[in-house]
């Protein structure tokens, strides 16, 4: 049976580890913590304070509205000729023309190319996914391919800055610029080099921060964000013109031409989009991304990324710090209550940790699992835990009943772990006091009454005997028929004296209540009820005791067997409708100032051949109060 019971425990622990295993798997592998984290990730980049991006020496040359209702869409190239030529006369240190143009526009269309070839400050674009050229001619130094890194919901927050191992023409568009520039002039050199290239990250890698598959090919980091829409912005028709207030703010600028109508529709999503409901905020213009990529660059080789994150492996000793702590938190505290205030603060603690860093330090982890894992895990023992308390619950129920008052049953509860092992109360040797009660003339009252009648009769006697008993912090360990034995002091005991004083206490408690009882049944004619009680105290054997099918809990022993002889004592008569005989040794264990008794004799009892000095209980003296019920379990009272 016990191995069955071990069995059944691994196999409902198993259950839910497997479950909880299965949870955390999900969450994983189904894109979702991912997803929770990024968009945790977006909320706090979105309320994060963000510096204007006036600062540095990028200008966006934007085809807006007015430009395509002037020039048409889309725009010819004897446009961009005068725009570019414009703004290299105006001494900008790169321009990028953020345009394909791959196939010319209009009838001026070998101006533009040789416009590129012309002047080494102008880079073109390609896009090496789609598969489209660069305008034909352009030397490979200024070429630059413009593709995006897009996360699989649309939003920009990476940027692709390097690939190695490419040919002369394969660099990205930021890089190209600045190189053009000078104003870093060794980025290039030192992004084809991999050893140099390498110590300029840490770059993202597929599981970095709250990525768990991405696609991290060549050389990726976060993308730091400047205030949206920020960068200084003229027209197309402003520069094509040649407006004086233009040409003077482009001098030693890196210029990006491309478009910012929202009718063209090059717009993408960025962290803010999700949380900045504005129409200019909503949406950010590829040439914006760009200039961004570019301004991000300008801050230096030797500063280190505003937005970074750790090695993989630390989000994974996270991960498992956490489950770790998740199962340590589920079976430690012995109080559920306490188990899940300290899983709660502690959740709460990592969530606010791992969102001050990104937002003070620009710090990402990913944060969904280690949260999830906690709780989760300490649930894993709570259910266990929970599965276990209520098997154990059962055990107490089917071992001692419930015929316990609620603070015994409380503390029996509290001290389960000690007294039971295998399901069973381990056989002990305790100091307790043991209570018989019988039911006097109970023969002759059956002959008077129907079979129903009688077992009325008695129940309400018998319910009268539980109460007093369980409230006086005693158990009902059996039922004899008309009769019953209780103990006070095991399985647990408040010590030798609180538990023989809970003895008296509670028999004083049954005669009082017995009186009462008495005065009913004779308003409904029936026979009165008088009870004998016998109370004895010293050393017995308590444990479980049957079979695997029957078990109860059992106290045997001369003191039991005292008890039983004392209720049964036939040589000292009473008038009593309750008659309390106990033993000397149960009145020297206990308080007894204020007891009424008197000595009835010293008698040989059966089956003990010490003989008992033998009391009678008559009361309390004038102006005591006797404990009427709900003995506290941790009385004072210790012996």
């Amino acid at each position: 049976m016990r191995f069955n019971e071990r069995l059944r425990d691994g196999l409902i622990q198993g259950g839910i580890v497997g479950a909880a295993a299965l949870l955390l798997g999900g969450l994983a592998t189904t894109g979702i913590s991912e997803s929770i984290d990024l968009l945790l990730y977006d909320a706090v980049i979105s309320l994060r304070a963000t510096d204007s991006a006036q600062r540095h020496p990028v200008t966006i040359a934007g085809i807006d509205e007015g430009d395509i209702s002037h020039y048409g869409w889309p725009i010819d190239d004897a446009v961009l000729c005068r725009a570019i030529s414009n703004a290299v006369e105006a001494k900008a240190s790169a321009i990028g023309l953020d345009l394909y143009r791959d196939q010319g526009i209009g009838e001026q269309q070998t101006c533009l190319r040789a416009l590129i070839q012309r002047h080494p400050k102008v880079v073109a674009i390609f896009n090496a996914a789609e598969g489209i050229q660069a305008p034909p001619g352009t030397p490979p130094e200024q070429q630059a391919f413009n593709d995006l890194v897009v996360d699989a919901d649309g939003v920009i927050r990476r940027d692709l800055v390097h690939v190695s191992g490419q040919d002369d023409a394969t660099v990205s568009l930021p890089v190209r610029l600045v190189e053009t520039s000078n104003l870093q002039p060794d980025l290039l050199d030192a992004l084809r080099s991999p050893q140099r290239a390498e110590r300029l990250g840490p770059w993202l890698l597929p599981h970095s921060g709250g990525y768990r598959d991405l696609d991290a090919a060549g050389y990726q980091r976060l993308l730091p964000f400047q205030q949206p829409g920020s960068f200084r912005t003229i027209s197309l028709r402003a520069l094509a013109n040649g407006e004086a207030k233009t040409m003077e703010q482009l001098r030693g600028e890196i210029v990006l031409m491309g478009s910012t109508a929202p009718s063209l529709r090059d717009l993408f999503e960025i962290p803010q989009s999700r949380f900045i409901r504005t129409e200019r905020q909503l949406r950010m213009p590829g040439v914006e991304v760009h200039a961004l990529r570019v301004a991000a660059l300008l801050n230096g080789l030797s500063e280190p990324w505003s937005l970074k994150t750790l090695p993989p492996w630390s989000d994974r000793g996270l991960e498992l710090l956490a489950i770790l702590t998740g199962i340590y938190l589920g079976e430690s505290f012995r109080k559920l209550r306490q188990s899940i205030t300290v899983t709660a603060v502690l959740t709460a603690a990592v969530a606010s940790s791992g969102i001050a860093l990104l937002w003070m330090q620009g710090l990402w982890i990913g944060l969904t699992l280690p949260v999830i894992s906690l709780p989760v895990m300490a649930g894993v023992g709570w259910l266990r835990r929970g599965a276990l308390h209520q098997r154990q619950k059962q055990q107490i129920e089917r071992l001692l009943g419930q015929t316990t008052s609620p603070a015994v049953a409380s503390q029996l509860w509290d001290q389960r772990d000690a007294l039971l092992r295998d399901g069973q109360f381990e056989g002990k040797q305790v100091d307790a006091t043991v209570l018989f009660t019988d039911t006097q003339d109970f023969t002759s009252i059956s002959e008077q009454l129907a079979p129903a009648d009688l077992l009325l009769w008695l129940n309400r006697g018998m319910a009268l005997l539980v109460k007093e008993i369980t409230d006086h912090g005693g158990i009902i360990n059996k039922f004899t028929g008309d009769g019953l034995l209780a103990v006070f002091g095991a399985p647990i005991s408040q010590g030798k004296a609180v538990d023989a004083r809970h003895a008296i206490d509670a028999a004083l408690a049954i005669a009082a209540r017995l009186e009462q009882l008495n005065r009913e049944l004779s308003r409904e004619e029936a026979p009165p009820m008088r009870i004998r009680i016998g109370i004895h105290s010293g050393p017995l054997i308590a444990g479980s005791m049957g079979s695997s099918t029957r078990l109860e809990y059992t106290v045997m022993g001369d003191t039991v067997n005292c008890a039983s002889r004392l209720e049964s004592l036939a040589r000292v008569p009473s008038d009593h409708v309750c008659r309390t005989l106990f033993s000397r040794q149960t009145l020297q264990q206990c308080a007894n100032d204020d007891l009424i008794w008197h000595s009835v004799g010293r008698f040989h009892v059966k089956g003990r051949q010490q003989v008992v000095d033998v009391l009678e209980l008559n009361g309390v003296k004038p102006g005591t109060a006797f404990r009427t019920g709900n003995a506290p379990a941790d009385d004072p009272a210790k012996s």
